[in-house]
């Protein structure tokens, strides 16, 4: 296996308010927002990963699970308690779409801006 040259650093997510994707980010995942302004938002993940929140004009959230737009890519987090989390999510402002492919293994949730995330058992 070859060793490589780059770190993921951070995953950027374009929407309509960094500010509040950034505070449902950081109380979702226990992370610190390291980053408050009206245009970019950052949060450092207990794990150490970011996650950063640019304003984008015009913003339009991926269509679940297909449409005009894509998600294009998701993010993946490990719970505890599936339906505590999912309870959880919808508290801060997300929400569970109709279409679950598989809700007995995972949970597929969109953030307030509408991003498809996943939510799964952690492995024991």
């Amino acid at each position: 296996m070859q060793s490589g040259i780059a770190e993921l650093a951070a995953v950027s997510l374009d929407c309509p308010d960094p500010s509040a994707l950034a505070a449902f980010y950081a109380a979702l995942t226990g992370g610190k927002i390291t980053h408050d302004a009206p245009e970019a938002s950052a949060v450092v993940l207990p794990g150490g990963a970011r996650i950063i929140f640019l304003r984008v004009a015009g913003y339009l959230p991926p269509t679940w699970p297909e449409g005009d737009r894509p998600q294009q890519f998701h993010l993946d987090f490990d719970v505890d308690d599936l339906e505590e989390a999912e309870a959880i999510v919808c508290e801060l402002g997300g929400a569970k779409p109709s279409f679950q492919p598989n809700p007995g293994r995972w949970r597929v949730m969109t953030d307030p801006a509408g991003h498809p995330f996943c939510l799964s058992p952690r492995r024991r």
